[in-house]
């Protein structure tokens, strides 16, 4: 989908959907890494010094202070808009909850450093396109590049990898094999989310982009042909899944080894 800056912050000028204390616009998500389709929404962040709320906004929660964003949809040139409000104090406190000083690795492994809101929100700095306030983001990416973030998400997907490989080995021992298959599906995404998370490439929260991040981060640790082959269970056996099950576990243990947090 072609993309038209110039157009965008027009349609937002125009709709009276950027405030006087707008520090950045940043389009974020599929679109700003030209991976959208023709159905695809245009998700935007506004990052403001004041509250704003509009006469259609609704409130969204987040785990900071004020323990609200605003949310405003509205569709224009064959798409649907979602805009978020953030302040740009409620950016500084999600860096702090990734900075060194912060930083345990007990929390990040058990997945509570960060919520999901916050780690979409820092995530997406990564990749977003600024309409507005490239000088704000280019600083904020800076705290970030230097901040925990990376290692908290990388010990929070191998934890995760972990219990599922726990679970699996238990459900193969009990002979529950339908089970099994099942977690080890669940560790071989949370292993592969850890390895792209250790290349910068981050979304474990929306799989269906995951052969895409794999591609952009194309580790040495996995080719693509054998990620996407166990992914797509194309040599999975119906009638011995412990084949496919072991393979997997095998690998996700290997990885596990060659990830650094």
């Amino acid at each position: 989908m072609h993309m038209d800056v110039n157009r965008m912050v027009d349609m937002l000028r125009g709709r009276h959907l950027v405030p006087d204390s707008c520090r950045a616009a940043l389009l974020v998500g599929s679109a700003a890494r030209g991976w959208s389709n023709r159905k695809s929404d245009l998700d935007i962040y506004l990052v403001c010094a004041e509250p704003w709320s509009g006469p259609e906004s609704v409130e969204v929660p987040v785990p900071l202070r004020p323990p609200v964003i605003q949310w405003e949809s509205f569709y224009a040139d064959n798409h649907s808009w979602d805009l978020a409000y953030w302040l740009d104090d409620q950016v500084d406190q999600m860096l702090a909850k990734v900075s060194w000083d912060a930083f345990d690795p007990v929390r990040a492994e058990s997945g509570d450093a960060l919520g999901e809101r916050d780690e979409i929100f820092l995530g997406r700095l990564a990749t977003c396109v600024p309409l507005i306030g490239e000088e704000w983001l280019a600083r904020r990416r800076a705290q970030l590049d230097t901040s925990a973030f990376r290692s908290i998400l990388v010990a929070r997907s191998l934890g995760s990898a972990g219990m599922a490989v726990e679970d699996t080995i238990g459900q193969m021992k009990d002979g529950d094999l339908n089970s099994a298959v099942l977690s080890a599906r669940t560790a071989l995404g949370h292993t592969v989310d850890a390895l792209l998370e250790e290349r910068g490439e981050y979304g474990s929260y929306t799989p269906k982009w995951r052969a895409r991040r794999f591609q952009v981060a194309d580790p040495d640790a996995l080719s693509f042909a054998k990620y996407w082959d166990l992914e797509t269970m194309r040599d999975f056996d119906p009638d011995d899944p412990s084949k496919w099950i072991s393979e997997v576990l095998t690998l996700c243990q290997d990885l596990s080894l060659k990830i650094e947090v």
